[in-house]
């Protein structure tokens, strides 16, 4: 088997997130791919990385590449996972994987081409170690039946008309912009913890600035670079800051969320509660070190994240003893020895732990439905 290797494809937020976790992995980082050859240089240098690629040609034809991460706008996404597979890379895509259902099955499709190369998206909030000590829970059986499923995800990053990123611009993000930057991370975690697929979708979205102010130059995700006192212009804003669905799953349960990127004051919080027959569990990302257990006729729990109280799948995802807590970072990091396990393991008819491309589909598939639901005001069927 080959040493692994690793290139990073964008230069912004998600490729030093990326860059941290790999090196917590022990896993050598050989290059790095900017927008232009230009930054390509600066992200090696500032990120102390051994080469920053002219273009992505240059990148695929290196020998010393065995995967690719890539963390670049959402519209390049296709192109590049594609070449990356047939270039016969590994490839972890961040969420969405494309811009629709059309390019995400076909990239479904070219994968199971290469059996032997790993193809995944960054869902990496299901690897929080409570997370999966509630999907054992419900899998064992402890909550009985699941009747409803509720929570949120919301961010304050957006909340201002000058606050402004690729994201919001329809072509390069989408045309689903809360819901599918941060809202499929929940519908992800929701259909990974209890089994259940979401089979119908009722949406009501809001675009609360439609005109949004765009700085000369670049502003990074998550920047406190005030537009205020930079040189702007006017930019029309057709994706939305917030909107709230009612779900149908497979099997009877029933189910609501909430997702926005102005909300004042919560800067990166998801939550969720799953109600059984017999006990509920509630979490959120803020505090993300407790889980919740409420029961009827016996007092409720608050389960601490300590690996010598949690069942084994859930002990391997914690690195650190009870009292010292993990959280955003340390599930990047656990999400790739969960990738780069597999690839190790070199077992490819077993069902990986991470998100795979029918993952990433499947939540293309239903962002198509939530907008096709608010557009129509009405329910719709995901795949219809």
């Amino acid at each position: 088997m080959r040493v692994p290797g690793v290139a990073i494809i964008g230069t912004g937020f998600m490729g030093w997130v990326h860059a941290e976790a790999l090196r917590r992995c022990n896993l050598p980082i050989v290059g790095i791919l900017g927008s232009t050859p230009e930054k390509s240089r600066e992200a090696a240098k500032d990120l102390h990385i051994e080469r920053g690629y002219q273009d992505l040609p240059q990148l695929l034809v290196d020998e010393k590449v065995t995967s690719v991460h890539i963390g670049t706008p959402n519209h390049l996404h296709f192109q590049m996972v594609k070449a990356c597979l047939e270039a016969g890379k590994h490839v972890l895509c961040e969420k969405p994987l494309a811009m629709n259902s059309k390019e995400s099955a076909a990239l479904v499709e070219l994968s199971t081409a290469y059996p032997e190369l790993a193809a995944g998206v960054n869902y990496n909030i299901r690897c929080y170690p409570l997370c999966i000590e509630a999907r054992e829970m419900i899998t064992a059986g402890d909550l009985g039946e699941v009747l409803h499923i509720t929570g949120s995800y919301t961010q304050d990053w957006l909340s201002k008309p000058t606050d402004y990123n690729w994201r919001v611009l329809a072509d390069e993000g989408g045309q689903l912009r809360a819901v599918a930057d941060i809202g499929t991370h929940w519908f992800d975690l929701m259909m990974t913890l209890t089994g259940l697929e979401v089979e119908a979708v009722c949406a009501d979205l809001k675009t609360v600035f439609d005109v949004r102010r765009r700085p000369v130059g670049e502003v990074e995700t998550f920047s406190e670079d005030s537009v205020e006192e930079r040189q702007s212009q006017d930019v029309d804003i057709l994706t939305e800051d917030y909107g709230a669905i009612l779900l149908k799953f497979k099997g009877g349960a029933r189910g609501s969320v909430f997702v926005s990127q102005v909300m004042p004051g919560r800067k990166n919080c998801l939550q969720f509660e799953i109600a059984g027959t017999q006990s509920t569990l509630s979490w959120n990302s803020e505090q993300g070190n407790e889980l919740w257990i409420g029961h009827r006729n016996k007092p409720n729990q608050r389960l601490i994240r300590d690996p010598a109280l949690l069942s084994p799948a859930a002990a391997a995802m914690a690195s650190y003893p009870g009292g010292h807590n993990e959280g955003y970072a340390d599930s990047f990091k656990q999400c790739f020895r969960a990738f780069y396990g597999y690839i190790a393991a070199n077992d490819w008819r077993a069902s990986p732990s991470y998100a795979t491309f029918s993952d990433g589909h499947r939540e293309v598939m239903l962002c198509e439905a939530i907008l096709a639901s608010h557009q129509k005001q009405s329910w719709v069927s995901v795949g219809e």
